[in-house]
């Protein structure tokens, strides 16, 4: 499974990037406006740092804007994938986009009908909302299966970008059901590398060195 960062901060991703297991960016109108920083500018730098997919999306309602703005943000570099969002001007946008080999996502997707037909249109990737999901009594991760299976099922070859995960249960039931790609706030991350056996272990073996003398020639 691929691992996104979802966030526009620069300084976050520079960090997490350095770990060298961040596979691309997902980005939205509210995290780049929570920046307060000049979004291409922002955009071209994060390229600079991932080598992998950059989603920028699109603010648009109408086909035409939609596509036009998508056309600006994938001509800044080869790996932005303009992000779509899931209507019925949308799915005519990606399919434009498609037939011009510009890369898309389409995001907020809350119903495996609604990854279908962003599948057949020609999304590169689709979102489903996991955490919004079971904000409104579904369950997040079902639906991130379901979406996996009928891909499979019927040979399509667009890619399942798990979104809006929250806790450690989202990501784990990601990995369960074999979604292509899981987009995580940083402090998600940082939850993913903690535990505390690590430490303690750690802080044992540390000890247990320090106390050996015959040891401290090893390294020399």
């Amino acid at each position: 499974m691929q691992i996104f960062l979802d966030t526009a901060n620069v300084t976050d991703i520079k960090q997490y990037a350095s770990w060298g297991i961040v596979d691309g960016v997902t980005t939205n109108p509210s995290l780049m406006a929570k920046e307060g920083t000049d979004p291409k500018a922002a955009i071209t730098e994060i390229t600079q740092v991932v080598d992998g997919p950059i989603s920028v999306e699109v603010v648009a309602e109408d086909v035409d804007t939609m596509v036009e703005q998508a056309r600006t943000v994938a001509a800044w570099h080869p790996n932005i994938y303009a992000k779509i969002p899931m209507t019925a001007a949308g799915l005519q946008a990606v399919k434009q986009l498609s037939a011009e080999g510009v890369k898309t996502n389409v995001t907020l997707v809350f119903s495996v009908t609604q990854a279908l037909l962003a599948a057949k249109a020609g999304a590169t990737l689709v979102s489903p909302f996991v955490g919004r999901v079971d904000d409104i009594g579904g369950e997040g991760l079902t639906l991130v299966a379901d979406i996996v299976q009928t891909f499979r099922e019927y040979g399509l070859s667009t890619l399942v970008l798990a979104a809006s995960l929250r806790h450690m249960g989202h990501i784990t039931g990601c990995l369960r059901v074999g979604a292509d790609i899981a987009t995580l706030p940083p402090r998600l991350l940082d939850q993913m590398l903690a535990h505390p056996q690590t430490d303690s272990g750690l802080a044992k073996f540390n000890a247990d060195w320090a106390d050996c003398d015959a040891c401290q020639n090893l390294y020399q």
